[in-house]
């Protein structure tokens, strides 16, 4: 399928369900979804022609026709990969896009929390979301947010009052399944959470290997005064999937925000991050971590915008490659003109565990204030021949003393999420995925 046949068979679609959105979602969203898909038909799919793109080829993205998924049953065994074992949480699951009341579950979540889908809130209570939908994640020149908010059917939808505690972290899992045919989602989450509020939310992405079908997401989180976010985002797609994802943050006086995002599947995964620090005294964290062996691509594109002073942001992105995969980084940190006093640090690491395999990598510093700390950085290289003889003269045998310090290199960004199940949950991950990638060299 040519590229421009892609985009009349969305424009097609969108117009298709354009009559039944009349009787389900509020008047004001009729026009934002219009206009996104204009922008969408604009802009078209990104090409290794746009600069944010050169490294990344979606091509195959959109050859694909993708249909829209069914809305298919699936009992507990299904996400229980995907779930993380002995933790309390408040539970809300996805199938394809569509919220499974079955799966989900409610845990502690303390007085005036809503943990609820989108599809509800759009029918029954707008107004929880139209001051945010659409606010940070802006579609002017991104295809795939434009194309997201033209679709996007449901949703996780969090929101948090002033002045309140979650006990329970809140976790959401979108898994996607397919009967044969590929097919494609756009989940968008809207986080919110009120001035002197705290939260930890687990946003899970996953689906059986061997399945194709492509992920479109779409995550808005608005931290209030004082707010501190903990948000972990586990992505384990199928190996023969894509994943292409944004998420975009804003952020107000003194709130505290660590994001720890964790990528072990998809043949094509992308993740764009942006962070807004729109007010005094911010402390923003953006932690990685991704696995990739065979042809896989993994590419991340980080934004840090420092807009006013005395704000920090700390951010640490660490990859492994193996075989013939790639990856890219992209890194920004802005400091604007009245945001003196800024302390920013950028690190970027990663280990090439074969000769094929290939990495781009572009920390980026744009500074315009005079009296701000920011350093930022970037290394590549293999593991370390001294450190694996140490080993294996102590009688570890070569493909183990790889995985140890391939585990070792890892563990330095798992070890900052602060809930234990689900640091177990990683470690027991990556401890099985290590074994499949060839270690050897």
């Amino acid at each position: 399928m040519a590229v421009a046949e892609a985009h009349d068979l969305y424009r097609a679609r969108f117009d298709a369900l354009a009559a039944r959105r009349e009787a389900t979602d509020p008047i004001w969203l009729a026009p934002i979804r219009a206009r996104a898909m204009q922008r969408f038909v604009a802009l078209g799919f990104p090409t290794t022609r746009h600069e944010e793109w050169r490294f990344t080829n979606i091509a195959p993205i959109a050859a694909t026709a993708f249909a829209e998924p069914s809305i298919t049953a699936v009992d507990r065994s299904t996400i229980a990969p995907f779930d993380v074992r002995g933790m309390s949480c408040t539970r809300l699951v996805f199938v394809n896009g569509h919220f499974s009341e079955a799966l989900s579950s409610a845990g502690a979540l303390g007085a005036g929390v809503r943990a609820t889908n989108l599809a509800t809130v759009l029918a029954v209570d707008p107004g929880l979301v139209d001051p945010y939908i659409t606010r940070c994640a802006s579609d002017e020149d991104q295809a795939l947010v434009a194309l997201n908010t033209a679709f996007a059917h449901d949703g996780a939808v969090i929101h948090v009052p002033a002045r309140t505690v979650v006990p329970d972290p809140i976790h959401v899992i979108y898994l996607s399944t397919t009967s044969g045919a590929p097919t494609v989602s756009h989940p968008r989450t809207t986080i919110v959470v009120g001035d002197q509020s705290q939260v930890k939310i687990i946003e899970s992405y996953g689906g059986p290997d061997g399945e194709v079908y492509f992920t479109n997401a779409v995550t808005e989180v608005v931290g209030g005064a004082g707010s501190h976010v903990e948000h972990v985002r586990v992505q384990r797609e199928s190996l023969s999937a894509y994943h292409v994802a944004n998420t975009q943050v804003r952020l107000d006086r003194a709130a505290v925000y660590a994001q720890h995002s964790f990528v072990f599947g998809g043949a094509l995964a992308r993740n764009d991050i942006g962070a807004w620090l729109g007010a005094e005294g911010i402390h923003c964290t953006l932690n990685g971590l991704y696995l990739a062996s065979g042809t896989r691509l993994v590419d991340t594109h980080t934004a840090i915008d420092h807009a006013k002073p005395h704000c920090e942001s700390h951010e640490v992105y660490k990859g492994m490659l193996d075989g013939a995969s790639r990856g890219v980084f992209n890194g920004k940190i802005f400091v604007r003109l009245d945001a003196q006093k800024t302390d920013a640090k950028q690190t970027n690491k990663v280990l090439l565990l074969s000769d094929d395999a290939t990495i781009n990598t572009k920390p980026q510093l744009e500074i315009f204030a005079d009296d701000v700390k920011c350093t930022h950085g970037a290394t590549v290289g293999q593991l370390d021949e001294t450190q694996l003889f140490y080993l294996r003269a102590r009688g570890i045998g070569e493909a183990q003393a790889r995985a140890m310090l391939v585990h070792a290199f890892a563990s330095e960004v798992i070890d900052h999420v602060s809930l234990e199940p689900l640091r177990d949950s990683l470690e027991s991950t990556l401890l099985t995925l290590l074994p499949k990638a060839a270690l050897i060299g």
